[in-house]
């Protein structure tokens, strides 16, 4: 972490910082976490908001340099980057917009409504473009660990609701399990972020908020005016299990939503990276998950619509490219990919998409290890989709 002498409040820099131009510094939260990397770009002033209340700012040495680069210009015009506006973009802005909510819970103000609101709309947005839904949840290269309860909400929501689509359900239980999802763990959002770049297990006292964790989250969202009796199950009940092993209550008998929103938050938990250990490949995840759930109906409604490969993993094929998955296919084992080395492993500019149903671009094998490709952004393997 920087020094205090170090760091200087995002406040003070807003003269360097453009709404919808690249950063040309990386802001970091009160914790010397991550918020935003160099070179991302501030989507709108509500998300400046958010970030001066967690505390951002950005280290001396490059807020510096770009007051340096600023001078040079010494009053010459800059061209516009002008920015398109893409569906990426939305996603990410729903990341602060949900901060902004949960922040409301916390401080116990009547969200209820907002909340609804909110999830209605994830749930579009899912349905919008499935596979970039799942590209978002797979594909987590950016390490913001500061963020980590608000993504790792966003897309569990991503895999129970595609979960939900394949047993069956209604469109209001896909509702409901959209807003558990997003919601289960408002009362530890600061100790999940602890806990994923923490290399040591967690403390006793930090067990203790875990295992309790979900009827704090319930009492928070009834203070927050929410009166859906599913919705308040489905989080006090995500930690149960069948066995009666689970928490708080040791329940044998746990309703469809909740089974469900627990598989799809232990699989997420399973492929996000942490500072301790890389992200489990999404096969061996899915393998693993089924395993513990004894191969049940809930672990095959999860598992069959992320196909083998699902959208954001990284597949070796024949021809010898690593490529990363951008399409589920017509068969699990044939997605679209898009090339990002040539076949010799070294990494390429140009994004070539391939059929992996083609015989020469089949794929060979998952890549076990994605820590050894960098970020790959999204607008590179899908084009400028709209937002």
């Amino acid at each position: 972490m920087s020094a205090i002498d170090d760091r200087i409040p995002l406040a003070q820099v807003g003269d360097l910082i453009k709404v919808g131009e690249p950063l040309p510094f990386r802001v970091l939260d009160g914790a010397g976490r991550m918020l935003l990397g160099q070179g991302q770009r501030l989507l709108d002033r509500s998300q400046l908001d958010m970030l001066l209340e967690r505390g951002a700012w950005v280290e001396k040495a490059q807020a510096q340099l770009a007051r340096l680069e600023q001078s040079k210009l010494n009053g010459a015009m800059v061209p516009s980057t002008y920015h398109h506006r893409t569906l990426f973009d939305t996603w990410e802005q729903r990341v602060w917009q949900l901060d902004a909510l949960l922040r409301k819970v916390i401080r116990h103000e009547k969200v209820a409504a907002e909340l609804a609101t909110f999830a209605d709309e994830q749930l579009r947005l899912i349905e919008r473009d499935g596979d970039v839904a799942l590209y978002m949840a797979v594909r987590q290269d950016d390490r913001r660990f500061a963020l980590y309860a608000l993504t790792h909400g966003m897309h569990s929501a991503t895999v129970a609701v595609l979960a939900g689509k394949q047993l069956g359900w209604s469109a209001d239980q896909l509702g409901c399990v959209t807003r558990a999802a997003l919601t289960m763990n408002v009362s530890i959002g600061e100790l999940q972020a602890v806990l994923a770049e923490q290399r040591t297990a967690p403390t006793l006292k930090q067990m203790e908020q875990i295992r309790g964790h979900t009827l704090r989250s319930v009492q928070l969202l009834r203070d927050a005016g929410v009166t859906d009796d599913e919705w308040l199950t489905a989080v006090m009940d995500h930690h149960e299990r069948r066995n009666g092993k689970g928490y708080p209550k040791g329940l044998t008998e746990v309703g469809p939503l909740a089974a469900v929103l627990r598989a799809a938050d232990v699989y997420m938990a399973k492929i996000s990276p942490r500072a301790q250990r890389p992200a489990l490949a999404p096969k061996a995840a899915a393998r693993q998950l089924f395993e513990e759930e004894g191969g049940g109906p809930v672990a095959m409604a999860l598992i069959k619509p992320l196909g083998v490969y699902p959208p954001g993993d990284l597949v070796k094929l024949r021809n010898g490219e690593v490529a990363v998955v951008i399409r589920r296919g017509a068969t699990a084992a044939a997605p679209l990919v898009a090339a990002i080395t040539n076949k010799l492993g070294k990494a390429v500019i140009a994004t070539t998409q391939r059929d992996t149903a083609q015989v020469e671009f089949a794929v060979d094998t998952a890549v076990a290890d994605h820590s050894a490709y960098g970020r790959i952004l999204p607008e590179r393997v899908y084009g400028l989709l709209d937002a």
